[in-house]
């Protein structure tokens, strides 16, 4: 199979439980962590193996893991899946290592675009 035109290079957890989401998966898959702070919040880095991924808590009414896939125009891609139905949850935002959005498709499923700074 031909690699993606727009892989997942990340995958992040949000959670009302950071602690008890690290301990289980920790314990399940065995996936190191990191526990970085992050502005008012904390954040938790996990080595997945290859592909990058974290767990951030916030107030989420239910858990999910979030699928970054990167792109190289963020605000063309948050355009593209507003024009085929999806809603823009969080519109592109600069972060100090590049821009991201999040839109939920019409299918509801949510899934975030990354754009890296070069």
């Amino acid at each position: 199979m031909p690699a993606p035109s727009t892989p997942v290079v990340h995958l992040e957890l949000h959670t009302g439980d950071l602690r008890g989401a690290r301990d289980f998966y920790a314990g399940l898959c065995g996936w190191p962590s990191e526990r970085i702070q992050a502005g008012d919040g904390s954040y938790v880095a996990l080595d997945l193996g290859g592909l990058g991924g974290g767990m951030v808590e916030c107030g989420t009414q239910r858990p999910l893991w979030l699928p970054y896939v990167e792109v190289p125009e963020i605000a063309g891609a948050t355009d593209r899946a507003r024009r085929l139905g999806a809603s823009v949850l969080l519109d592109a935002r600069e972060g100090p290592a590049g821009w991201r959005s999040v839109v939920s498709t019409p299918a509801g499923g949510e899934i975030a675009f990354w754009q890296q700074k070069r």
